[in-house]
């Protein structure tokens, strides 16, 4: 095996990447989802000697702790509400931490309360009773001794034997205790069914101390549908703790709420009943007339729809069921197209003449001419074709033509990068879908809708693939009839992270005009990023020759089966030999995609490698720690949910600006500007070094790296590969074997998504 010295160019000092590795020709790896293995589980229970640390979001603590031989540990979680002198029991694991040595990491613990006269007098001493410090503490302790809680408990009266406490303040100290200890029993019976403390507060922040532990007894399935972090599985297992049956008429309906909400995340919008019950029956472990029972409950509490179906030769066949949401906007979304094809007002006598439009619209080839025409004749038309194309091409001239007509025009993109590139290809100001809706904070709901539509004579929406059904449905319910519409998309990428499959579905229906463009013109002198991406598409090995050691190229094939060698090799790539043989910066060009999370080179891991190396930690960088998590200043962010009230979306990437751990907030750069959090709302981003290819769609990035390896099996599919492919604009690096290839390649019928919108338009 040559050395990587080997493999830079003894002339340039460049260096080269094709079969910059060992060749893995045995296939031997695993073919399934890398699964994180966690340390044994350790148990320890001591006394708090000393609060050393809370991070600014409020969910990780560090205490010094005496365990009950003596030794002075130091503990670290999620552990609010500790006092010094309080005693724990707690459960985790022992780590060895690069700055701060041997603590132990805190998975699970359940406060109990001191027995010593030194640790009950340290507790009182905490502020865990108003008005009482050091001083009453001591008098309290002095006077009763180690039956100091149970005087608490039972005689608050005899605490006027202490000199100095009145009548007021025992009032005080004793509705201080009740609550110290409803508050204490309420968490003692949530932790005794397994919650961890951090979700027993959001449980008593949702519900109150008073009523937590009554709600999780009458229902616990509630909490899947109204507490954030819950999901049925972990609802099934604290009722199962509570002894409730598998056949209980709760389970069953919440059961099949779960198999309905899973299979929107997998894409889609509806099931056939028999697939429901048939999920249902396995993930409940009951049979069928019991599934049957939890949908017939779910239907008549409105919580799901039942529709009868016609197949495509227009004979019933088996009905299909929705989540009440989801029918909502499917049904909205038909009925908002159908009124815009009906009434749609086509421009005749268009001025096309070319001396009006000029030489560029004279360049356009037949196909793009169409789509151009099509866009004034009809209210709704498509424009799809791979990369290259012409597509942006076909976008300028639409609105050269709209310009000269007087036309009123509307540009939008789902993601903040794709609206961007549509302003910069057109002259004109683009938004995101979202921000076009204008999200209004007191009602909950978009500004724009059916009763306060867009004001445009024309709408064009670029990389249409990524529009979900929730989407589409807002948007094209707030389109004014008479304006005309036009979304520009490549039908081949991955469908929308969100249920439905909606540009493939408007294709299929044949009830919009569709121009797809296939002439080739983006691909300049010596480039194959834009060839093997179209060899891709139709299945084909795409050319993974290397280049002669002179030539510097944008495409590049790493031949290598080790999961752990790719990740050192795309680290080594982006942070050193990149940058010198391109000039690219890591930070600001270079963009990781996986196909998945896990592994050793999902999106965990690189990103853990990557800002070690990019971004590591430096004398007044400033970081903060959530969970297993780092955040620090510098680092880059993607947005995972829609914020409405922040105006950040889903997908949206950043750069931390600033983070003040005294005010517990921090500042993210977006392209729409700087956006402030608090510590506790980082769940919503993660590190961006890597992202999935999901996550990639609506984005450019001048270089990609892109693993494609075995111990992704699941995710190999060809519209993924080709959708990582064409997020490349100069330089491109894929890493793997030729046989996780072959099989992405052949896999072209990736799991087709059930959606209802062809039939409604049809």
């Amino acid at each position: 095996m040559p050395s990587d010295d080997e493999h830079f160019n003894p002339t340039l000092k460049l260096p080269l990447f094709a079969n910059a590795s060992e060749e893995n020709d045995d296939g031997q790896e695993a073919e399934e989802e890398q699964q994180y293995t966690t340390a044994a589980s350790h148990r320890l229970r001591g006394e708090i000697k000393r609060f050393v640390y809370e991070n600014p979001e409020g969910n990780y603590f560090v205490y010094r702790l005496t365990d009950s031989k003596g030794n002075q540990q130091t503990v670290v979680g999620n552990m609010p509400g500790l006092f010094d002198g309080q005693e724990i029991e707690a459960e985790g694991r022992w780590e060895q931490h690069q700055d701060h040595g041997r603590q132990f990491y805190v998975t699970n613990y359940k406060a109990v309360l001191p027995t010593s006269e030194a640790g009950i007098r340290k507790y009182l001493a905490s502020g865990v009773l108003p008005g009482i410090g050091d001083v009453f503490a001591d008098r309290i302790v002095d006077k009763f001794g180690v039956k100091t809680l149970e005087i608490l408990d039972h005689y608050t009266e005899r605490l006027r034997e202490v000199p100095g406490i009145g009548k007021k303040r025992i009032q005080e100290i004793r509705e201080a205790w009740r609550g110290q200890t409803e508050d204490r029993e309420t968490r003692v019976f949530l932790q005794g069914l397994g919650i961890s403390s951090a979700y027993c507060g959001r449980l008593i922040e949702k519900y109150g101390i008073g009523s937590a532990a009554e709600v999780v007894r009458r229902n616990p399935y509630r909490l899947a549908e109204e507490v954030d972090g819950f999901g049925f599985l972990t609802s099934d297992r604290i009722a199962s703790k509570l002894g409730i049956s598998k056949e209980d008429p709760l389970r069953l309906c919440s059961g099949i709420l779960y198999v309905l909400d899973k299979m929107s995340l997998d894409g889609h919008v509806c099931v056939t009943r028999g697939k429901l019950l048939e999920s249902a029956t396995e993930v409940l472990r009951v049979s069928l007339p019991f599934a049957e029972n939890g949908l017939a409950i779910a239907l008549s509490e409105g919580k799901v729809i039942q529709v009868p179906w016609l197949d495509n030769r227009g004979q019933a066949c088996e009905p299909r069921v929705y989540l009440r949401w989801l029918y909502a906007c499917e049904t909205g979304l038909a009925e908002a197209i159908r009124v815009l094809l009906k009434n749609g007002t086509p421009q005749s006598g268009v001025p096309l003449q070319y001396d009006r439009l000029g030489a560029g619209y004279r360049r356009l080839n037949a196909a793009q001419r169409e789509a151009v025409g099509r866009a004034f004749h009809f209210g709704f038309s498509i424009v799809t074709g791979g990369p290259g194309v012409g597509k942006t091409t076909v976008v300028g001239q639409i609105v050269a033509c709209a310009q000269l007509l007087g036309r009123t025009l509307l540009l939008a993109a789902p993601t903040g990068r794709a609206s961007k590139r549509l302003s910069e290809a057109t002259g004109l100001k683009a938004s995101t879908i979202h921000r076009l809706l204008k999200w209004d904070f007191k009602t909950r709901q978009f500004q724009h809708n059916a009763d306060n539509p867009l004001d445009c004579d024309m709408l064009i929406v670029d990389e249409a693939s990524m529009l979900d059904t929730s989407l589409a449905c807002s948007l094209f319910q707030a389109v004014r009839v008479g304006t005309s519409v036009v979304l520009i998309g490549d039908k081949d990428q991955l469908p929308s992270v969100g249920p439905g499959a909606v540009l493939q579905d408007l294709i299929q229906s044949r009830r919009i005009p569709v121009t797809e463009l296939t002439e080739i013109y983006r691909q300049s002198k010596g480039s194959r990023i834009v060839a093997n991406s179209h060899l891709v598409n139709r299945g084909m090995m795409p050319d993974l020759r290397p280049l002669p050691p002179s030539v510097l190229g944008d495409f590049y094939w790493v031949e290598q089966g080790d999961g752990v060698k790719v990740a050192e090799m795309i680290c080594r790539l982006v942070t050193d030999r990149i940058p010198k043989a391109f000039g690219f910066d890591p930070m600001a060009d270079v963009q990781v995609l996986t196909p998945m999370r896990r592994g050793d080179c999902g999106t965990y891991e690189m990103n853990r490698r990557l800002q070690a190396e990019l971004n590591p930690a430096g004398e007044g960088k400033e970081s903060f720690q959530a969970g297993n998590r780092m955040f620090r200043t510098g680092d880059r962010v993607m947005q995972t949910r829609n914020n409405y009230d922040k105006k950040v979306f889903n997908g949206e990437m950043g750069r931390i600006l600033f983070v003040d751990n005294s005010s517990r907030c921090f500042t993210v750069q977006f392209d729409i500007g700087v956006v402030e959090y608090k510590h506790d709302e980082c769940d919503q981003l993660s590190l961006a070094y890597a992202v999935t290819v999901h996550k990639s769609q609506g984005s450019e990035y001048p270089v990609v790296l892109m693993p494609v390896l075995t111990q992704h099996y699941m995710m190999l599919q060809r519209n993924l590969i080709y959708t990582g492919m064409t997020r490349s604009k100069k330089l491109l690096i894929l890493l793997g074997t030729r046989r996780a290839l072959g099989i992405a390649l052949r896999n072209d019928k990736p799991m087709l998504r059930e959606t209802g919108l062809i039939q409604r338009l049809q």
